[in-house]
């Protein structure tokens, strides 16, 4: 049952009517494509629990999953039967639980954060900075609106991060200058696209577009890192101009760690993950770690934790007695 099939066109259609994020609507019928394939096409309203069961043992076992990706898979199939087929799973499913352990974070020293960013493009170096100098997640950051920098307060705020949280985050006070010359840049790409009489306004979460029906064309709601160009919003079939393709920072920062030579696989996250691990090595309690990253708990901050008490910064080892 391929994708574009009535049925994964009828669930998007659904999620999307729910409000659900694009970027679950697209992970979710992932898994609910792989679950159909997985049982040969049979369509999931003639499969029972047995047939989720099976699936995620198959994650577990075969494909060696971590935790986290079988609880998706497990969180994607439940929607299904649940909202769309109204036959809720069993709350009780008896299958194999992955145990692959999550993986301790890549951290950069500082000197090797610096090297990094003075090998990126340029084009992506604000980008990059603001997701070490802030901590941001990767579409937290082109996220970004003109008004959700605060100059006054040295901060930014994050709105709809990972589980529609909110939060406040840090702003470098070197980073202020450039942050100007970027919503410079905006109002250009602003003042041109208000003499285009097709231009809607820039995207909007619904309850914030029916609540300030003017905002789309307002200078504060444009995305603080927009596209070259203006597109079609697929949803609404309205030109509109989209923020930057994530992809383009994520092959800046790969050909970045390359340039600088280093040895650890460096991806945009690592970036984030060196944000919170400099944090608590400069003494920073945990607490004030885990807002600033918007974990719903510290566990997952302390994760951090674990990177710092590696070696030396934990044991002595006894060679260092003998030597």
């Amino acid at each position: 049952m391929p994708e574009s099939s009535p049925f994964m066109q009828f669930i998007a259609e659904e999620m999307y009517t729910r409000r659900y994020a694009k970027r679950t609507v697209e992970t979710y019928l992932h898994w609910i494509k792989f679950f159909i394939l997985f049982h040969k096409k049979r369509h999931p309203s003639d499969l029972q629990d047995e047939h989720v069961e099976q699936f995620l043992t198959h994650l577990a076992v075969s494909r060696n999953v971590a935790v986290q990706t079988q609880a998706l898979a497990l969180n994607a199939l439940s929607f299904m039967y649940k909202e769309i087929l109204k036959r809720p799973l069993a709350l009780t499913l008896n299958f194999n639980q992955a145990t692959k352990p999550r993986k301790l974070p890549v951290v950069l020293t500082k000197p090797e954060v610096k090297t990094l960013l003075a090998c990126i493009d340029p084009q992506y170096l604000l980008l990059a900075q603001l997701l070490y100098g802030s901590g941001l997640r990767l579409m937290e950051a082109v996220r970004l609106r003109v008004n959700t920098v605060d100059f006054d307060y040295l901060s930014l705020m994050v709105w709809n991060g990972k589980g529609g949280k909110h939060r406040r985050v840090t702003l470098a006070p070197e980073l202020i200058e450039p942050l100007r010359r970027q919503i410079d840049l905006v109002d250009a790409f602003y003042q041109q696209d208000m003499q285009t009489a097709e231009f809607a306004g820039v995207w909007l979460p619904f309850a914030l577009a029916r609540k300030y029906p003017a905002a789309p064309k307002e200078l504060g709601w444009q995305y603080l890192f927009p596209s070259a160009r203006l597109s079609i919003d697929p949803q609404f079939n309205l030109l509109r101009r989209h923020h930057i393709d994530e992809s383009g920072l994520q092959k800046a920062v790969r050909i970045a760690g390359k340039k600088a030579a280093l040895a650890k696989q460096v991806t945009c996250h690592t970036l984030r993950h060196s944000f919170a691990t400099h944090l608590l090595e400069a003494g920073m309690d945990i607490r004030t770690v885990q807002e600033q990253l918007g974990h719903s708990d510290v566990k997952t901050t302390q994760i951090y934790t674990h990177v710092l008490k590696q070696g030396g910064n934990a044991v002595k080892s006894p060679l260092s007695q003998l030597l």
